[in-house]
């Protein structure tokens, strides 16, 4: 699942945008979740049992920030974006594509989302319940280590693309002390 990723940083009339994500993962509904998720097929048909295939609607979202979080999603089909606001900042976070696992961060820690997902075009998402995803976690503990290791890399992905968009030399006026 790892996704090389180049990134954008723009700021707009109160509004940042972080772009971290780039090619989207073709043909998701056609692989199976033991693939995808790369664990054993009872851990899969745990999976697969207790997925719930979501429409959306454009405009509609999918979940809202500090809601709890209901499982980890899988974008199947559409495009999503991710908003967040953190110090009084609304931030664009980036798009999410088919085959992209959405808030990983809160489906790990069993807590609150830490951004809101909006539909921007109509799509379909697979949610796999907190539940049988903790179950899961507990039956086959390297599947936690990978989604880990696929958040770490997201992460790793968004500072490499605000970092590399911040370091533009800043100008100084003229006259001042260096």
């Amino acid at each position: 699942m790892d996704t090389p990723g180049v990134g954008s940083w723009a700021e707009d009339e109160g509004e940042v945008t972080i772009e971290s994500r780039t090619a989207p993962k073709e043909v998701v509904a056609a692989r199976p979740l033991t693939e995808l998720l790369e664990c054993p097929p009872e851990t899969g048909n745990l999976l697969t049992g207790a997925a719930q295939c979501v429409n959306f609607a454009a405009g509609e979202p999918v979940f809202r920030q500090d809601a709890d979080c209901k499982g980890l999603y899988l974008v199947v089909s559409g495009r999503f974006v991710r908003k967040a606001e953190r110090l009084k900042m609304r931030l664009t976070l980036g798009s999410a594509r088919s085959g992209d696992l959405v808030e990983l961060a809160a489906a790990l820690g069993g807590s609150r989302h830490t951004y809101t997902l909006n539909a921007v075009t109509p799509g379909t998402a697979l949610l796999l319940p907190i539940d049988p995803l903790r179950q899961a976690f507990e039956t086959y503990p390297p599947l936690r280590m990978r989604l880990l290791e696929e958040l770490a890399r997201e992460v790793s992905r968004a500072y490499g693309a605000c970092c590399l968009n911040r370091s533009i030399p800043v100008r100084r006026r003229a006259g001042s002390c260096a």
